[in-house]
């Protein structure tokens, strides 16, 4: 009699990752077809099955989603969480909130909990910690309990389900590329998420633009007091004409040391960040920002999974919405 295996023991035999093993039941195009073959040889020997009670499920909705935040006091996720509400209730949806913190051990415990089946489908951002480490096994626990998943704004991860984001490479290409056509030379950059996939790709667009060997001006750093003396080090030794910052807590720094230092914005130093609207227009002076449409984020995440959900997108094929940024000008880019 053929023996049931978990999706562990399947990867443990292949001597492969538990990722590789989904991905393959899912079809991936990033599996090789020869591993793909071993994977649903031993998966059909073994008598695999994905999910029970997510089968009793596809003949019955539950008409919730849960959604996983990674920090809500982080505004920017409180607007896509409103975006996803207002969506949700056009479907007849309710939403289940979960904070991650941050952390990968909660973020492994909401997927413990997502994975009983009274969910139809997850919206996810992931959290820093998961992304620091690498570990996304328990994402994959969730695809093989067939639980449709979205992940939303921190995209740039190998993971086969659909996707939602902002392009943020292009958000930091573009405001590289604006300051260079206004003739400075200087341009620096200052982050503090450096370390995760959405800082990565906004770092990647200002290296673009600048052509890499230009681009060496960057204050970066997980640790406060550290990030602290690099963007000073900046502001006041490499004299830095323009600053792009590519998040709330590296944008308020910059604002901070450019005050205690004298250094006067827009005059000597021009600042962009990755910050909210609500904050940006009353700061003094007012901090030029990206725009990343929270509300249309979230409404476009819940739109993609109930186009999952209702069968309109083709099994193991997986759709990347982007949403496109808008650089908004305020007094700290006045020329």
């Amino acid at each position: 009699m053929k023996s049931k295996i978990t999706l562990k023991e399947l990867a443990k035999l292949l001597n492969v990752s538990v990722s590789t093993v989904s991905k393959a039941l899912h079809d991936s195009p990033e599996i090789s077809p020869k591993t793909a073959e071993r994977v649903r040889e031993l998966a059909k020997l073994h008598n695999y099955r994905p999910n029970p009670v997510a089968v009793n499920l596809k003949k019955s909705k539950t008409g919730t989603i849960g959604v996983v935040i990674p920090n809500i006091s982080n505004s920017f996720f409180a607007r896509v969480l409103s975006g996803m509400e207002a969506e949700a209730q056009k479907h007849g949806q309710q939403v289940i909130t979960y904070i991650s913190n941050e952390s990968l051990d909660r973020e492994k415990q909401i997927c413990d909990l997502l994975t009983s089946g009274f969910v139809d489908g997850v919206l996810i951002a992931v959290s820093e910690e998961t992304q620091k480490k690498q570990e996304y096994d328990h994402l994959f626990a969730l695809l093989d309990y067939d639980i449709p998943v979205v992940i939303y704004d921190r995209i740039n991860l190998g993971l086969p389900a659909d996707k939602v984001g902002v392009d943020d490479e292009k958000s930091f290409y573009d405001a590289a590329k604006y300051f260079g056509a206004k003739g400075l030379e200087k341009i620096g950059l200052a982050s503090a998420i450096h370390h995760v996939g959405i800082g990565q790709l906004r770092i990647k667009g200002y290296e673009e633009a600048l052509d890499y060997e230009n681009a060496i001006l960057k204050a970066t750093s997980t640790k406060p007091d550290e990030l602290r003396k690099k963007i000073k080090r900046l502001i006041t030794e490499e004299k830095v004409e323009a600053l792009l910052c590519t998040d709330f807590e590296s944008a308020m720094m910059a604002t901070r040391i450019a005050y205690e230092e004298n250094v006067n914005i827009p005059g000597d130093l021009k600042l962009i960040g990755y910050i909210s609207k609500d904050i940006a227009e009353f700061l003094t002076p007012s901090l030029s920002y990206i725009e990343q449409h929270p509300q249309e984020l979230g409404s476009t995440a819940v739109e993609v999974l109930n186009n999952r959900l209702d069968g309109k997108y083709e099994s193991g094929k997986f759709q990347e919405k982007i949403i496109a940024t808008t650089l908004v000008h305020l007094e700290s880019t006045r020329f």
